[in-house]
């Protein structure tokens, strides 16, 4: 009996210890890290209460955005992150034992709360409404119920063509717009955001710019080391055509089929365009044959055929184009070893004034040609120093050009008193306009008034890479000089129509 007893009591034994390697109530723990920020810009946000389900210890986030949990249950969670202003987020996350497990939250800006900016109201320009200028100081009323930053979309369409000007991220309620058109109808629309709400819109607002006057100057000046074709009534109105980032010079306009033709670096090249007088619809017309010749600052072309063709020179030869670009001819070869510099062509287009030198741009000739390509009357010829300039007046009577009286010729392409005169077709006269020229400066590039009772020029230092201003001068039956009046201040090439 006492046997049995024993091996009972062994048997417990064994199973007593063997119970004892058991684990119970000592869990397996990991560690919970991750960070929150915002997902509208990416920046790491604070404070930001952090849980899980099911529930271990609640902590928030730092000034980083980071936060951890350590001796968390190994298991399955969700964790949730919730903070005033963003919405709630969950991310489900797996704890390993002895590893830390990582969650990243975007969190959402709530809008459950937010109320939208108000609508956009027109402050200037009034609706249905004009303005004289073209530079606009477009204004407007909005304000965020809820005290948000707002930031405004300005966009502005016209009646005549499919150009949108969008001016974005604006945080004022004030913008200034400078490329505007004379004679259009505009319609702008300004948008509203908190960054929140969805986007608020305006209506539709209109306005007109004035039209331009008929008889305006056309004129360069230099931006960013550009060229760029200007216009102006000579007062207050003034207006960019063509682009900064662009070389365009030499403008001319046609009253006849309202286009204003221009000369623009296009590559290494040079080519006729022509545009509206407002600067839109900007048409290229030379392509394969580009105006060239011996010097660019000098070149000219002229309209022809009461719009409908342009004349330029290339080297030693005379094109004519169609406008559209189409149908080109040479109607003028130059003699060897001479180029053509300039060519003018009569109003009813039955004479062609031809400007040639030679190839270091002096020995200068200023003739006519005849619709054959016949040189026909000589003006001037075989003198020392530069020719320039070129117009005639719609009788067909006065040609008008310029001359470096000094006669001086360098390399450099220096004149030292350039004057402008009047040739008489009729009886050969030759007249001096520059009689009252200061001395030490140039005249140059005159063109006549549209009454051809005025030429408009410009005047500048002969001393070289020094500011061009724009005159113009009267004259009489006679031919007596009126006083200069200063009409533009730096500026060049100008065109008086």
């Amino acid at each position: 009996m006492k046997k049995y007893i024993n091996i009972i009591c062994g048997v417990l034994l064994l199973g007593l210890a063997s119970c004892g390697e058991d684990t119970v109530g000592n869990d397996l723990v990991g560690t919970l890290s991750g960070t929150v920020k915002a997902k509208a810009d990416g920046e790491p946000i604070g404070n930001v209460e952090i849980s899980t389900s099911p529930a271990s210890s609640t902590v928030f986030t730092d000034s980083l955005g980071n936060f951890k949990i350590e001796n968390i249950i190994a298991d399955e969670y969700s964790v949730k992150a919730e903070s005033e202003g963003f919405v709630t987020a969950f991310e489900g996350v797996t704890i390993t034992a002895d590893a830390e497990s990582r969650v990243a939250f975007d969190l959402t800006v709530s809008t459950a709360n937010n109320r939208a900016p108000s609508t956009p109201v027109a402050v200037f320009p009034e609706d249905n409404g004009s303005v004289s200028v073209l530079e606009v100081d477009f204004a407007w009323d909005s304000d965020d119920p809820d005290s948000n930053d707002l930031y405004y979309e300005l966009e502005i369409r016209n009646d005549i063509d499919d150009d949108v000007l969008t001016f974005d991220n604006i945080t004022d309620t004030t913008y200034t717009v400078n490329d505007l058109k004379y004679g259009r109808k505009y319609f702008w629309q300004v948008k509203v955001s908190d960054s929140i709400a969805d986007t608020v819109l305006s209506p539709v607002f209109t306005f007109r710019t004035n039209e331009f006057p008929d008889e305006s100057y056309y004129f360069v000046r230099e931006v960013n080391d550009n060229n760029v074709i200007y216009v102006s009534d000579g007062g207050e109105l003034e207006a960019t055509l063509t682009n900064t980032n662009l070389n365009s010079f030499r403008p001319r306009k046609n009253n006849n089929i309202n286009r204003v033709a221009f000369l623009r670096t296009v590559g290494s090249q040079t080519h006729l365009f022509t545009m509206r007088p407002d600067g839109s619809d900007v048409n290229q017309v030379t392509s394969s044959i580009p105006v060239r010749s011996i010097n660019d600052e000098r070149v000219g072309y002229s309209w022809s055929n009461f719009g409908a063709y342009l004349i330029y020179p290339h080297l030693d030869k005379l094109y004519k184009v169609r406008a559209s670009g189409e149908g080109k001819e040479v109607i003028f070869d130059a003699p060897e070893g001479r180029f053509i510099m300039n060519v003018e062509v009569s109003y009813d287009s039955s004479v062609i004034l031809v400007h040639t030198t030679d190839v270091n741009g002096y020995e200068a000739a200023i003739f006519t040609i005849d619709n054959s390509g016949n040189r026909d009357k000589t003006i001037i010829d075989d003198v020392d120093g530069s020719l320039g300039g070129l117009d005639i007046t719609v009788d067909n009577r006065l040609v008008l050009y310029t001359r470096d009286v000094s006669g001086y010729e360098s390399a450099g392409d220096r004149d030292l008193n350039m004057k402008m005169f009047f040739y008489d077709l009729e009886d050969s006269t030759i007249y001096d306009v520059s009689g009252n020229k200061p001395n030490g400066t140039n005249d140059k590039d005159p063109r006549f008034s549209p009454n051809e009772a005025e030429v408009i020029f410009v005047n500048t230092s002969n001393s070289g890479n020094v500011q061009n201003d724009i005159y113009k001068i009267s004259f009489d039956e006679t031919f007596d000089i009126g006083d200069r009046v200063l009409q533009i201040e730096n500026a060049k090439m100008p065109d008086w129509e």
